[in-house]
């Protein structure tokens, strides 16, 4: 299928570099460093500390991020893990002494070793060129002059007011300057942000001049210095109001995060069509889009019509296998033991292909790779319906007319970013965690923790057991793929959902042959048939979600096999961005889904 005429923007094109990502100040700031002669690596740590000021609804410096990166001439890409573990008092037997068999999805109760810092610092360190201050410098400038707030900022600042007011005062100072929710557009300001950014700059300096003991010494301050005390000394002793509509102490200290560090690691990798698709690995959900991809590998996908029944119903039948997979055999157990390598292979793929029927399956249905019998956790339906798995149901408050503030709107969501630079260099990047409306800002540091131990289960015998030390099973997965010479970094914000639309993507590219911005641009698609990652950790079987832009007979078609169809706004599903290499041509593209992500590059 040839590339549509009319897309929302151009692909851009060309020879000395290109970067897409979800802030377009955080695209030409790293556009500005590719050209002052950083490379790929310098231009994705610049603009990543950029997004963490930019976008605070949706990442910061207390959050976290999973990185690939292939150097020019490297074979296949490595995996930076940016995901911390849990404190050594995240136990299941301290969470229950409180009453808590759902870990809350705010507050500070669920707070991980935040692990974006440290993974954006190995990245400069073992692959860029520039110091620490000059990677450093646009997020500290727009941190202490301001920038213009986004709209979804803005509206997360105002969704949050009452709640920030009444229940966490030190966000109420950051985010409603003068008592009130500032509009889209304002100029806003973070100085204590800015300032941490500056100490930990300073601090890396005392270490000579050096860059690589300037970095190392930035990233000791951060971890075993002055924002670890910070950090343990609110979290250990501040009271919070959670999800739970309890308040609670956090857990997280100073010794937990002293005992980390990023570290890379292989990809999770599958051929499809002789493209080769990398990923993170099972303490992540990246293996769901490979395994996606091996059972559509046996069916013909270049003959459906990407906004028919067919290509709809045959894709999210695939990713139901592939997510109830996910929620029965990812995370870390321990021990380690995912049977990743039976879960990538031919043979099971072809087992589980042919429980791909013509009508929509409303059941869980995990596989069982060497012959090993599927733990799965007990869930609840968004109906409140209990389904049995290992442990009993989790119990689920539901919110009462009388207590409608005791959560707040907690979501938050995802940044991403990608760049390619004129001499191959590669870089997905995918950060998240520690949103604004996560947890309460930390007085003195201008950031609030991440609440990513949510993803752990309270119920015993799963790989994703809430476990002290263990990482938990992030959403977070961005990707890169390669075929003869051309390398594509892609991914997308979206929780859950962001191996749905990345797929979607891939699959309109790779099989469809659909540029980077008409694959981006065409009409998305999602199903939530599985256990959210996030709280309160519902599924919702059979429901499938599309933008009002897909035919209405496609919509009729797939409702006669069995799906519960929801049309939503015409552009409001996935925020997809992507680059690209061939060894000649640079290509880069990004999504016009919520009028901020941009693509640059010349």
């Amino acid at each position: 299928m040839a590339s549509p005429s009319f897309t929302t923007r151009p692909e851009i094109m060309g020879t000395f570099g290109v970067v897409s990502s979800t802030h377009w100040i955080a695209s030409q700031v790293g556009m500005g460093v590719l050209e002052k002669g950083g490379n790929a690596f310098d231009a994705a740590v610049a603009a990543g500390f950029v997004l963490l000021v930019v976008e605070p609804h949706m990442n910061g410096l207390g959050g976290d991020a999973v990185i690939l990166v292939k150097p020019a001439g490297d074979a296949s890409p490595t995996a930076i893990c940016g995901q911390g573990p849990a404190p050594a008092g995240a136990t299941l037997a301290h969470y229950r002494s409180l009453g808590i068999d759902v870990i809350p999805g705010n507050g500070l109760l669920a707070a991980c070793v935040p692990g974006a810092f440290d993974a954006w610092m190995k990245m400069l360190r073992d692959h860029g060129t520039l110091t620490l201050a000059e990677a450093l410098q646009p997020a500290i400038a727009y941190a202490a002059e301001g920038h213009p707030l986004c709209a979804g900022a803005a509206g997360a600042i105002a969704g949050m007011a009452d709640f920030f007011a009444e229940e966490w005062p030190s966000s109420a100072a950051l985010w409603l300057p003068g008592g009130t929710a500032p509009k889209p557009g304002a100029i806003h300001r973070n100085p204590d942000l800015a300032k941490t950014l500056a100490r930990l700059v300073r601090l890396g300096a005392q270490a000579g001049p050096d860059r690589e003991a300037q970095i190392d010494a930035a990233r000791r301050a951060y971890y075993a210095g002055f924002v670890a005390e910070t950090i343990e000394a609110f979290a250990t002793r501040t009271e919070v109001l959670d999800a739970s509509g309890r308040r609670h102490r956090g857990v997280l200290h100073a010794a937990d995060m002293a005992a980390w560090s990023a570290a890379s690691e292989p990809c999770a990798s599958v051929s499809y069509r002789g493209w080769e698709v990398f990923k993170a690995g099972p303490w992540s959900q990246g293996p769901v889009m490979l395994q996606a991809l091996k059972l559509l590998e046996g069916f013909d996908i270049g003959a459906m019509d990407t906004l028919g029944a067919e290509f709809v119903h045959t894709l999210v039948e695939a990713k139901k296998l592939a997510y109830a997979d996910r929620e029965a055999w990812y995370g870390e157990p321990v021990g380690g033991d995912v049977p990743l390598a039976a879960l990538l292979s031919d043979a099971y793929a072809a087992q589980r292909r042919a429980l791909i029927g013509a009508t929509a399956s409303r059941d869980m249905r995990p596989g069982s790779p060497d012959g090993r019998e599927a733990p799965f956790p007990a869930y609840r339906l968004a109906d409140g319906t209990a389904i049995a798995g290992i442990g009993e149901p989790a119990r689920i408050e539901q919110e009462s007319q009388e207590r409608p503030a005791t959560r707040g709107p907690a979501e938050g969501d995802t940044c991403h970013l990608d760049v390619v630079d004129r001499w191959g260099n590669v870089v997905a990047a995918t950060p998240s965690g520690g949103w604004m409306q996560s947890s309460p800002t930390i007085p003195g540091l201008g950031f609030c923790l991440g609440t990513r131990t949510q993803m752990f289960w309270m119920q015993e015998g799963l790989p994703s057991t809430l476990r002290a030390g263990a990482r938990p099973r992030t959403t977070l997965t961005p990707t890169i793929a390669r075929k003869g010479d051309t390398v594509m970094a892609f991914g997308s914000p979206g929780g859950d959902n962001q191996d749905q639309w990345i797929l979607q993507f891939f699959l309109r590219h790779a099989d469809h042959g659909l540029n980077l911005q008409a694959a981006i641009d065409a009409p998305q698609l999602q199903c939530d048939h599985w256990p959210n990652s996030f709280y309160p950790r519902h599924a919702a079987p059979a429901k499938l979600q599309l933008e009002g832009r897909f035919p209405r007979d496609t919509v009729a078609a797939l409702e006669r096999r069995g799906h519960e169809v929801k049309l939503v706004g015409d552009w409001s599903l996935g925020r997809n961005c992507a680059a690209s290499t061939d060894g000649r041509i640079l290509r880069a593209a990004a999504t016009p889904r919520l009028q901020q992500a941009y693509a640059v590059g010349r």
